[in-house]
């Protein structure tokens, strides 16, 4: 939008009163909001309060961000829109990752564990000069106080009734050892069908004492309405899923189950094993799925009995989707939805290969974990159909009652 006469001389005094730096700061800043107006109204289709044919959307004020530039901090207006979303091209939307990756690979330089690849991209970051252990402290710092925020923000404001636990794993020094870490990921659906990063933790995934501490976190910060926890069979997270999570069922993840399905059987026969198995989730009706798993089972027993050994051990678990909205059935079987975080965080830990402690790669996997909650809020997409939601809390009950089946209402120990 254009710049009024009135608008035009306080810019105007602004700048005779700032110095050389300010001075850039200023005009890079309104240069930038003016863009950014533009970029909106191309997108609209109209200026404000303009009436034209080829309006698509309307307005809905603005919502602040920071940009940090070499002139320093840029404080922008981001338009939001009635209906749809709008992010202006100009601005990078992973700036936070960016320094967080940067303050990484520094703390790994000035600890002498960097690889070739790290010497490398020290050099085409412009720091192969030196940067001292005092400047990455102070990096570090202003990170963390936002990191370290969003963690521990408060999960009490909504009801999630759908919980996702995942892996992935990374190499960090402990004690002087290089050794492989569990990076721990919690993603939550709401009640209205929308999505939220709900924690993560660095750790030994294998433990129950682990699995407990983390579940505890996200109940300690308000963590309720959970109806399912879906999850790989993690040693010990059954467990504290039962101890932690009361009145919540556990549904493990099919494709993990493939996996290990494939390690009992031959490579010639996965494809025809994988197919079977797969029609146990193709089934219309919830007791179809679960006697469609005996028939399968009884079907792959004779050429395969450790396979009918391991469906029927797993019938609850597997099965434990089918008493909620068949709507939901595709999206609550696995833990796929945490793939392509999965491959985002990998994509940013091998540029380190080794972290120099659990605080460096807790540091970067929540910066991106951060960039993609923030995607989700800012860019909101129901992530389960709308009108489907309502089935899952037909009535005000006690969070701990009924159980569904697979769970325990025993209290923790």
């Amino acid at each position: 939008m254009a710049l009024s006469q009135s608008d035009l001389l306080r810019l105007l005094e602004s700048l005779r009163s700032a110095d050389g730096l300010e001075l850039v700061r200023k005009v890079a800043e309104r240069m930038l909001q003016e863009l950014i107006e533009a970029e909106a109204t191309a997108r609209i289709g109209a200026q404000w309060n303009e009436h034209t044919e080829t309006r698509t959307a309307f307005r809905n004020g603005h919502r602040d961000k920071t940009l940090t530039t070499q002139a320093g901090d840029l404080d922008l207006a981001i338009p939001k829109l009635r209906a749809g979303s709008f992010f202006p091209a100009l601005l990078e939307r992973r700036r936070r990752i960016d320094q967080t990756l940067y303050a990484v690979i520094m703390e790994a330089y000035v600890h002498g564990v960097s690889t070739r690849s790290v010497d490398d991209l020290v050099k085409a970051l412009g720091a192969d000069t030196g940067i001292s252990k005092s400047e990455v402290s102070r990096i570090c710092q202003d990170l963390d106080g936002q990191l370290t925020a969003f963690r521990g923000r408060p999960l009490d404001h909504v009801r999630f009734p759908y919980v996702y636990l995942d892996a992935t794993y990374c190499k960090a020094r402990v004690e002087h050892q290089i050794v492989s870490r569990a990076v721990v990921i919690a993603t939550g659906i709401t009640e209205d069908g929308g999505r939220e990063v709900l924690g993560v933790m660095v750790g030994d995934s294998e433990t129950e004492v682990f699995w407990t501490e983390f579940l505890r976190s996200l109940r300690e910060r308000g963590l309720a309405g959970v109806r399912l926890v879906i999850g790989d069979h993690h040693l010990g997270l059954v467990k504290a899923i039962r101890k932690v999570m009361l009145g919540a069922a556990y549904q493990r993840c099919r494709v993990h189950f493939l996996r290990n399905v494939f390690s009992v059987i031959s490579k010639e026969a996965a494809e025809m094993v994988a197919a079977t198995i797969r029609t146990i989730f193709a089934q219309p009706t919830a007791e179809a799925v679960r006697t469609q798993l005996d028939t399968v089972a009884g079907m792959l027993g004779t050429q395969f009995p450790k396979v009918k050994a391991m469906l029927l051990e797993a019938k609850d678990d597997l099965t434990a989707f089918a008493v909620f909205p068949e709507r939901h059935w595709k999206k609550i079987q696995s833990t796929n939805p945490l793939e392509r975080i999965n491959r985002e965080i990998k994509r940013r830990t091998d540029v380190v290969q080794v972290f120099p402690n659990d605080d460096a790669l807790l540091r970067l996997v929540t910066a991106v974990l951060f960039e993609l909650h923030d995607e989700w809020i800012a860019f909101p997409r129901r992530y389960l159909p709308e009108g489907s939601m309502d089935q899952l809390y037909p009535t005000e009950l006690p969070e701990s009652a009924p159980a569904l089946p697979n769970t325990t209402n025993a209290p923790a120990d």
